[in-house]
C-alpha cells in the first residue's frame, strides 16, 4: 500500500470512528460524566492553596455589561477564615467556577450600599445555606445603615427559604441556617481604622473612603501572618486609603479611565442619547483613574496593584491599552487588570506574590 492509500485509509478509519462515537454520545456521555463527576465533586482549589492570604476576584466589572467580569466581588482566604467583599451580581456563579467552596464562607463585608455590590447577596445566601446545610445564618459585617438592606433581602426570600426546607428538609436547608444576619460598624474617622474581624489570625480593619454623595463608603485592610491586602471599594484618589496601604503586599484598587468614560460621554451627546451622556459625566467624579491609582500604590509603598470595578468595560485590547497608558512611569510595580477567575496568593513566610490565575 503506498503513502496516498495508507494516509486515505487512516483518515477513513478515523472519519468512521468519529461518526459512530457521535452517533453514540446519548449513551457514552453518563459513562464519562461518571467517571468525572468523582473529582470534580471533591475538587477543593482552597485546599490546593497552602497556608496565606489568597485573593479571588469573583467579579471585576461594575453595573455596566461585561462578557468577562461580573459585579463586585472578592473572596479573602487565610487559615481558616473565607471571606467575601461585596456581592455583586454573578459573583456566586464565579465562585463555583472556580472550585471555591461557597458553603464555607464566613461572613461577606460590604465596602457601601450602591446596587451593584449587594445586588447578589440573596443569591450568595442561598447557595451557602443549602448546599452545605450551613446551620447558622450569613453574618454581613458592613457600615451602619447595612440593617434594613439585610432586612429587606430575607424578607425577599422568605418564600423561597419555606420552598426549599419543604422539598429537602434538615438535610440540605435547616431553617436555622436560612437568610443572614446584620452586623453593622460605626464608621470611623480619617487616620482611625475599626477591627471588624480578628479570627484565627487575620486581622481586618475598615477605613473610610469618599464616595460621595454615597455614605458611608469604606476600604478594607487584611492582615494574616505577616502579609497584607488592601481593598480600596468605590472611593476617588484617598489620602486615607494610601494611609492604611502603607507597605501594604497587594492593593486591589477600583478604577475607571476618564478617558474612555469621555469618549462615550462625547460620543452619547453627538447621537442624542442624553441619559448615557449624563451618566458618564456624572460618575467621573467619585471614582479613581488608573493614573491616580498607580499614583497611590506608589506613595503607599504596595508591592502589587491589581485592577478592579473596571469602568468602562474592556472589549478590545486596545481599551487596556489606554487602561495602561502612562501607569509604569508613575508605579514602578506590576499591575494586573483583573477579570473573573483572576487569583492570587501571598504564601507565609515569603514575600512573594503569586498571580495564580489571570482569569477564567
Amino acid at each position: 500500500m503506498n503513502l496516498n492509500k495508507k494516509i486515505t485509509f487512516t483518515l477513513g478509519a478515523i472519519a468512521v470512528v468519529a461518526v459512530v462515537l457521535f452517533s453514540q454520545r446519548a449513551h457514552i456521555a453518563p459513562v464519562l460524566l461518571e467517571r468525572a463527576l468523582p473529582r470534580i465533586m471533591a475538587a477543593d482549589a482552597l485546599a490546593e492553596l497552602g497556608d496565606g492570604l489568597h485573593v479571588a476576584v469573583c467579579g471585576a466589572g461594575s453595573p455596566m455589561a461585561d462578557p468577562q467580569r461580573s459585579g463586585p466581588c472578592l473572596l479573602v482566604m487565610a487559615g481558616d477564615n473565607l471571606l467575601m467583599v461585596d456581592a455583586g451580581s454573578g459573583g456566586a456563579k464565579t465562585i463555583g467556577m472556580m472550585r471555591l467552596p461557597i458553603g464555607e464562607i464566613d461572613a461577606v463585608l460590604l465596602t457601601h450600599f450602591h446596587s451593584d455590590h449587594i445586588d447578589g447577596l440573596g443569591e450568595v445566601a442561598t447557595l451557602r445555606w443549602a448546599s452545605s446545610a450551613n446551620t447558622s445564618p450569613l453574618p454581613v459585617i458592613a457600615p451602619e445603615g447595612v440593617e434594613p438592606v439585610v432586612q429587606g433581602f430575607n424578607l425577599a426570600y422568605s418564600h423561597d427559604v419555606q420552598y426549599r426546607h419543604d422539598h429537602h428538609g434538615d438535610t440540605v436547608a435547616p431553617l436555622s441556617g436560612k437568610g443572614m444576619v446584620a452586623q453593622p460598624f460605626a464608621v470611623p474617622a480619617d487616620g482611625v481604622g475599626e477591627i471588624v474581624w480578628d479570627r484565627d489570625g487575620l486581622r481586618v480593619t475598615a477605613f473610610r473612603v469618599e464616595h460621595a454623595p454615597v455614605e458611608p463608603a469604606v476600604g478594607y485592610r487584611f492582615d494574616y501572618a505577616g502579609r497584607s491586602v488592601v481593598i480600596s471599594g468605590d472611593t476617588v484618589q484617598s489620602p486615607n486609603l494610601e494611609h492604611f496601604a502603607k507597605g501594604a503586599d497587594l492593593l486591589l484598587h477600583e478604577a475607571l479611565s476618564r478617558k474612555l468614560v469621555g469618549i462615550i460621554e462625547k460620543v452619547g451627546k453627538q447621537t442624542g442619547n442624553a441619559i448615557a451622556a449624563k451618566v458618564m459625566y456624572d460618575i467621573q467624579d467619585y471614582h479613581t483613574d488608573p493614573r491616580e491609582a498607580a499614583e497611590s500604590a506608589r506613595r503607599a509603598g504596595v508591592g502589587h496593584l491589581a485592577l478592579y470595578h473596571l469602568v468602562p468595560p474592556l472589549r478590545v485590547p486596545a481599551m487596556e491599552a489606554i487602561f495602561l497608558d502612562g501607569l509604569d512611569e508613575i508605579y514602578s510595580g506590576p499591575v494586573t487588570i483583573t477579570r473573573d477567575g483572576t487569583l492570587f496568593s501571598l504564601p507565609t513566610g515569603s514575600d512573594e506574590i503569586r498571580l495564580v490565575s489571570e482569569g477564567l
